[in-house]
């Protein structure tokens, strides 16, 4: 099958496209035949040489797919060949082929198209997890949520669900054009991070009170103003590093406001965490999915021997939602 492989760790120009060998199904697993894969700053990392993939999982760059089931291991229940899939992958998506764990194979949703879908898995079972999840964000009905990078992927879906589950929501972004497109997805308060400071702005909107639920993308250079931004309660979850990995946290404001900080991520859990998370996600994101509410927003769709176009456009953050791949 044809794949994306790296060269060497480097810039986009490192990626290139080779004949590797097929994926076979091992036991409790099936292997999809890709109609797309999605583009994540993980997988910009990993070209990086920054992010390796977990024991065990392919080195291929892809942490999301959506395609058709060709072949089912042994010990398979509840998928056949033929059936069309999305799926939540520790690697392998940029490729024809991939074989995936049962428990991270999500059905389609009604309503939208397979190419897609393939812009689902990692957003929706991210921001579920760790904005709405028991251990993490545990947002609720009438609270105030923000959520930086209102215009990525992660973003344009933590700002639908959000306000489709009844909340205030804040975002940042760095444009006018996609504070407009945060809006139009249900953002109540859309901040430019680039002419304002967000503490400050979230602090004036609520009267002082803060928001209950940060999301944040950056990392190091953020945590002081997450911090600000916070209510009595309030809980920061930290999902990326783009700013940077070292910070001061004031635990004196973390202590006064009874906060927590949590560090979150997906792509290293093992594989019945993942399979819970696959299974909650579908059962309360799917719906709202299915009924219009919320939707999955794709930039644009190249192929994969785009893989380097791809790569550049979204380390520009040129995008707004997700950069898709197919496969043919």
């Amino acid at each position: 099958m044809r794949a994306v492989v790296i060269s060497e760790p480097g810039g986009p120009e490192v990626l290139r496209v080779e004949d590797v060998p097929d994926p076979e199904p091992q036991p409790d697993e099936v292997v999809v035949d890709i109609a797309a894969c999605a583009v994540n700053r993980a997988d910009l990392l990993q070209r990086q040489g920054h992010y390796p993939p977990p024991p065990g999982a392919s080195d291929i760059l892809g942490m999301e797919c959506s395609g058709t089931i060709s072949a089912v291991g042994d010990g398979v229940a509840g998928w056949s060949v033929g059936d069309q899939v999305c799926a939540l992958l520790a690697g392998g998506g940029y490729a024809e082929r991939v074989a995936v764990p049962v428990g991270q194979l999500m059905a389609v949703p009604a309503g939208v198209s397979l190419i897609d879908a393939a812009g689902l898995p990692e957003v929706t079972c991210t921001v579920w997890s760790m904005v709405f999840g028991a251990g993490a964000g545990r947002l609720s009905p009438g609270e105030r949520f923000l959520v930086h990078g209102g215009s990525s992927g992660i973003g344009t879906m933590a700002i639908q669900l959000a306000h489709g589950r009844g909340a205030e929501v804040f975002t940042t972004a760095g444009s006018a054009a996609k504070l407009d497109f945060c809006r139009g997805l249900g953002a109540d308060v859309a901040i430019n991070y680039r002419d304002e400071d967000f503490a400050r702005r979230v602090n004036e909107e609520t009267g002082g009170a803060g928001v209950d639920v940060v999301l944040d993308n950056m990392g190091a250079p953020y945590l002081p103003r997450n911090l600000a931004s916070l209510a009595i309660g309030g809980r920061l979850i930290v999902l990326g590093l783009q700013g940077g990995r070292k910070g001061e946290l004031d635990l004196g404001a973390l202590l006064t406001k009874r906060a927590t900080v949590h560090a979150a991520g997906l792509r290293g859990r093992p594989k019945q965490q993942k399979a819970d998370i696959v299974a909650e996600t579908q059962a309360n994101v799917w719906p709202m999915i299915e009924s219009g509410a919320v939707r999955p927003i794709i930039d644009r769709v190249l192929t994969l021997d785009d893989a380097g176009e791809a790569h550049r456009v979204v380390e520009a953050s040129e995008h707004v939602g997700k950069v898709l791949m197919r496969a043919h």
